[in-house]
């Protein structure tokens, strides 16, 4: 082999693995080690038993402890790797495709906690090619590379599509659920069904964590919260407790709680000028007469605050019947709302599907005969719709008030346009799915996929830096 032909190495080389999302790494050269490691952090197995993974963190820059990258790789093997000073560790085996200037090859890694070495990797002989030269007096015979490519925005565009864990919180082993296990297994990431209210928490200040039928559960990348209404006070209880653990969850807990509150909602909406229709609510009986005529002539919708699919929502055709069921929702103790009728609605509204920051799917329904309420539980009927750049906004508009990145907005066409009925923090997807032919469980893996990739991280400001070179 001519000496043209050869990869000159130093005893340490500026190398990458695009695989992992490392864009810029230092490793050492040690001919005397048959492995090659990788420095790495939080280790955890996860995934079927056939194809188990394993996902780390990776801190790629000595004294950076603020500039995590997470990984995750199939296990190749778990092999044990005796050091130089004779400790035995066993350690999970993965592979890589190693880049160094225009050259790239796939190398194997095992996976061990090299905090206190200079070097991230180490490149052991296993992975040098036989046309590389080591020249052990040298140093970065090699293009060097920079740190600063973890600063930059162009990170996002290097990172990975990764293996991510994600937990679906829900009690139903419905279409939505099952739609949504099956969408993110097929894209190679471990989902599992988590039923709520068999969840318990561990509330400290150094270490709080989330427990399940006795266990602790593991670190998740993502939760998407699937929270029937008869347990929010609870299920947002477990929601928020894995924002404090930092994890990322689709909807968070306060939209979550103001979409299940009517009342609340409604002033959400209308704090932030959310068109919808004319809304009332009191408590004393002797109001039921101003009551009426806040909202306007019958008929008009009176609607249990506790009220889901259609359920605990009447009509009153009449003053007289309006008056009747407002007596008789007091008699209750119950807390309702009374709204002004959309007759030009005709029984009859849209549901848009947004999806981070945009709607995805819209669909119109239409209730069964002789039933003004368009719930598809109800036996109402769907038909894919074209909505108008208005009510796009409108939707995306509700969607950001709540803060949710998944939602449902329903809202009526009136002569004064787009009116929002409600905001579904849990929308159901077969409906959706079925009337627009879009994969919506697809499109909601692609936002979290893109919401828990790795982020630039800001360099902080010191007086001394570490050097990229």
């Amino acid at each position: 082999m001519a000496d043209d032909d050869l990869i000159r190495f130093g005893w340490e080389e500026w190398v990458a693995l695009p695989d992992l999302g490392l864009p810029a790494l230092k490793a050492k050269v040690d001919t005397g080690a048959r492995t090659s490691a990788l420095h790495a952090s939080d280790i955890e197995t996860f995934g079927p038993a056939s194809k188990p993974r394993v996902r780390f963190t990776v801190h790629p820059i000595p004294g950076r402890d603020d500039v995590v990258i997470p990984c995750s790789a199939v296990i190749l093997d778990r092999r044990t790797v005796t050091s130089s000073n004779g400790e035995s560790e066993s350690r999970y085996v993965i592979a890589s495709t190693l880049r160094v200037a225009d050259h790239s090859w796939r190398i194997e890694l095992t996976l061990t906690n090299r905090a206190t070495m200079q070097s991230r990797m180490l490149l052991g002989r296993e992975a040098l090619k036989d046309h590389i030269t080591i020249i052990a007096t040298d140093r970065f015979c090699q293009p060097e590379l920079s740190y600063d490519v973890y600063h930059s925005p162009k990170m996002r565009s290097v990172a990975p599509n990764r293996a991510l864990r994600i937990a679906v919180l829900s009690r139903e082993d419905n279409y939505s659920t099952r739609r949504l296990r099956e969408e993110g297994e097929g894209r190679g990431h471990t989902v599992e069904v988590i039923d709520t209210t068999r969840c318990y928490m561990a509330i400290n200040a150094l270490s709080p964590e989330v427990h399940y039928d006795g266990k602790r559960l593991p670190r998740y990348d993502a939760v998407i919260p699937r929270i029937g209404a008869s347990v929010t006070p609870y299920g947002t209880a477990v929601v928020r407790q894995f924002e404090t653990i930092g994890t990322f969850c689709v909807n968070g807990s306060e939209g979550i709680a103001a979409s299940r509150d009517k009342l609340y909602a409604h002033q959400l909406m209308a704090r932030h000028r959310i068109g919808m229709p004319n809304t009332a609510f009191a408590s004393s009986p002797k109001d039921t007469d101003s009551l009426i005529k806040l909202v306007g002539t019958a008929p008009l919708i009176v609607k249990l605050l506790e009220s889901t699919q259609g359920k605990g929502v009447v009509m009153a055709e009449t003053k007289k019947a309006a008056q009747s069921v407002i007596d008789a929702f007091r008699g209750l103790k119950a807390n309702f709302l009374v709204q002004d009728f959309v007759k030009e609605a005709a029984g009859e509204d849209i549901r848009c599907l947004v999806v981070g920051n945009k709607v995805v799917a819209s669909m119109k329904r239409t209730g069964a005969d002789g039933d003004f309420r368009s719930n598809l539980h109800r036996g109402g009927s769907a038909v894919r719709v074209r909505i108008t750049k208005t009510e796009r906004e409108t939707a995306l508009k509700a969607a950001r008030a709540f803060n949710l990145n998944l939602a449902g907005v329903d809202l009526l066409r009136s002569e004064s346009g787009p009116k929002v009925l409600e905001v579904n923090s849990s929308p159901g997807l077969e409906g959706i799915e079925t009337v627009s032919r879009k994969n919506v469980a697809g499109l909601l893996y692609d936002e979290i996929e893109r919401r828990v990739r790795p982020t630039p991280v800001r360099k902080r400001r010191t007086a001394t830096s570490p050097s990229a070179r």
